[in-house]
């Protein structure tokens, strides 16, 4: 009898798109992003039938619908905790998990930082367009200071959160912030999170061309994205620029732009180190300057990524101790160390 040879099956981008009419606004961010997530998975070697997308509330809470793989629409802010049940107990799925800056940084924030400080092997795609866009244009965690919406009338006074520092406070593993209007440094962002082991936060500024159109425009328009965006390369200098000649250098504790063009060269420039936890809160700070700082640049690429053991290693590590103590002894474990004797 001939010996059967099972030939691994050639996915494409289709394979991830489902038959579902894609139901986002016309000209959304979203679409690219969609786009780009079905592009990439078919290239990271993993059975369809072994990716999960889970997603909480919002207009990004639709993208399990539109991807061809098994899905999860949660509840509002919960898809952490959901996601983190699934891993546990099937830790060899790819869980990717769908979120906006709403669903996770307002009644999702609590569940955020825990997942992060866990370290679950999971993805986590935070779609930050700075906005309430599926309940129609109320301000949202991450909206700027003084911003005029339906539910801020005169002006928000809440401070926003700056996701990725947020999730550096958290202790999480790996941080990273790209964009929907440069698709190739999505990919390359997307691949970078799937290849850590642990939970990757990944950024994700997302155009809302209804109610907050052009949030990020001076980072994504050609006129002003080469000199307000700072792509970050593993042990490459800080430059940035449309001539490529200013770059970022360590004056004491602050961060300075310096010019190439006038006495510095790309040796004196601050060189990124991905494992640098110091210097990756630095650079997610950097949009947060006092008005009479120096104007920085806005960093994309990855802020921070080191390993550690992930919540469900160290968890299968722990039952397999407690089933090699034989006999198991069920009365003392539920008695505990203070336990007393009362005398007759």
């Amino acid at each position: 009898m001939e010996a059967t040879i099972s030939i691994p099956q050639t996915l494409t981008p289709k394979d991830f798109a489902s038959d579902q009419e894609v139901r986002w606004c016309p000209g959304c961010g979203d679409y690219s992003i969609l786009k780009q997530v079905q592009t990439v998975m078919p290239t990271l070697g993993i059975p369809r039938e072994n990716f999960v997308i889970i997603s909480g509330i919002g207009c990004s809470g639709r993208f399990p619908y539109y991807m061809d793989t098994f899905g999860i629409h949660s509840i509002h802010g919960r898809a952490t905790a959901i996601a983190s049940g699934l891993k546990a107990t099937r830790p060899e799925l790819s869980v990717w998990i769908v979120t906006g800056d709403g669903d996770s940084l307002s009644i999702g924030g609590n569940h955020l930082i825990h997942i992060l400080r866990r370290n679950f092997d999971v993805n986590i795609m935070l779609f930050n367009n700075q906005i309430y866009g599926l309940t129609k244009g109320q301000y949202s965690p991450t909206s700027e200071e003084h911003k005029i919406t339906k539910s801020t009338p005169f002006g928000s006074i809440d401070h926003p959160f700056n996701p990725s520092a947020l999730a550096m406070g958290a202790d999480g593993s790996f941080v990273a912030r790209t964009m929907d209007r440069d698709p190739k440094h999505l990919q390359e962002m997307l691949k970078r999170s799937h290849a850590h082991k642990g939970t990757s936060l990944l950024e994700i500024y997302q155009n809302c061309n209804i109610f907050n159109d052009g949030a990020f425009e001076i980072f994504t328009d050609k006129k002003s994205k080469a000199e307000e965006t700072l792509f970050m390369e593993q042990g490459k200098p800080l430059i940035f620029g449309s001539q490529k000649n200013k770059g970022i250098r360590i004056d004491g504790l602050k961060p300075k732009v310096v010019s190439l063009d006038n006495g510095f060269s790309a040796d004196d420039l601050w060189i990124h180190d991905e494992q640098d936890l110091y210097k990756a809160q630095m650079l997610t700070r950097f949009f947060d300057n006092p008005d009479n700082e120096a104007h920085l640049p806005r960093p994309f690429g990855v802020f921070y990524d080191v390993s550690r053991l992930t919540y469900e290693e160290v968890m299968a590590q722990q039952i397999a101790e407690a089933q090699a103590r034989k006999p198991a002894d069920l009365d003392a474990l539920l008695a505990g160390k203070e336990t007393w004797e009362i005398a007759a």
